[in-house]
């Protein structure tokens, strides 16, 4: 990943959360300021790393003096008890540093664990897992990082990128027709509309001003129905509560895309942890 100027202004946001302008108190107090070590921070679970070079970036933030070696690059599998990341250096600045840079690192790791277990579910069919606009406000392009580390694809990043007609547009607008009117003068972007009903596909499909529908919490028998409806002419996202558990059976319908708020707004952490060398 590369660390813009945006990721420092994050991390460096971060660091003041934790430090604020007086430092790491307990480490000071306890351990010589001339203390050198060794630490390493190791996997405590199976899963897929992601954000090592934001780990990076913390400990050289604190230290620039830090030796920070890396021993897996972002989208390697890891094992428990696999060495992640070894540092060597002034022992109070990397105890000041570890729970921001473990924080980042097991927070996108966790995203690109969970996204592959959804693209390894779905495989066997054409369908890609995408993301959505759900993520932690000021995170959002580390955690669609993340999940393209996990071999998922990203959706649109912003309200600026993408036209996304949603049921409350339908609803402010009088209805899919006058939506899709609207905006049908659009050219540089992609112009995509939620629809709860095959009723409503047929009024996007008749209009055809629309290069993708979302086929909004439609059991999969529904969304058979409406991708045999499409016939093709439009590409399909299946959206709505889709989980670990259905999103084979959502695939298997036929849906072009899946997107799945998950994999940003309750994702559980990779369990990382630093360990100091004896």
């Amino acid at each position: 990943m590369n660390i813009t100027p945006e990721i420092k202004v994050l991390i460096q946001a971060a660091l003041r959360e934790d430090l604020s302008n007086i430092g790491d108190i307990t480490t000071q107090a306890t351990i010589p300021q001339d203390k050198i070590i060794t630490a390493t921070i190791n996997s405590r679970e199976d899963g897929i790393i992601a954000g090592i070079n934001l780990a990076e970036e913390v400990f050289k933030i604190i230290d620039e003096d830090l030796n920070v070696t890396p021993h897996v690059n972002d989208g390697d599998n890891v094992s428990s008890s696999q060495n992640i990341l070894t540092i060597n250096g002034n022992a109070q600045n990397i105890l000041a540093a570890e729970r921001t840079a473990l924080n980042f690192l097991s927070h996108l790791s966790g995203i690109a664990t969970e996204t592959e277990k959804y693209v390894e579910a779905v495989k066997h069919t054409k369908a890609k897992i995408l993301d959505t606009r759900k993520t932690l406000p000021g995170y959002r392009t580390l955690q669609k990082y993340a999940v393209k580390i996990g071999g998922g694809t990203n959706h649109r990043f912003g309200l600026y990128d993408m036209v996304l007609i949603k049921d409350n547009h339908v609803a402010a607008a009088g209805g899919v027709k006058n939506a899709l009117d609207t905006v049908k003068n659009i050219t540089n972007v992609k112009i995509e509309i939620e629809v709860d009903t095959l009723d409503q596909l047929q009024e996007v499909l008749d209009h055809g001003g629309a290069d993708i529908v979302l086929l909004d919490n439609m059991s999969p028998e529904t969304l058979k129905q409406a991708v045999k409806l499409c016939d093709k002419k439009i590409i399909t996202e299946a959206s709505g509560g889709i989980n670990i558990d259905t999103v084979r059976a959502i695939a298997e319908t036929g849906v072009d895309l899946i997107s799945i708020g998950a994999l940003t707004h309750s994702v559980k952490i990779l369990d990382i942890g630093l360990d100091i060398e004896d």
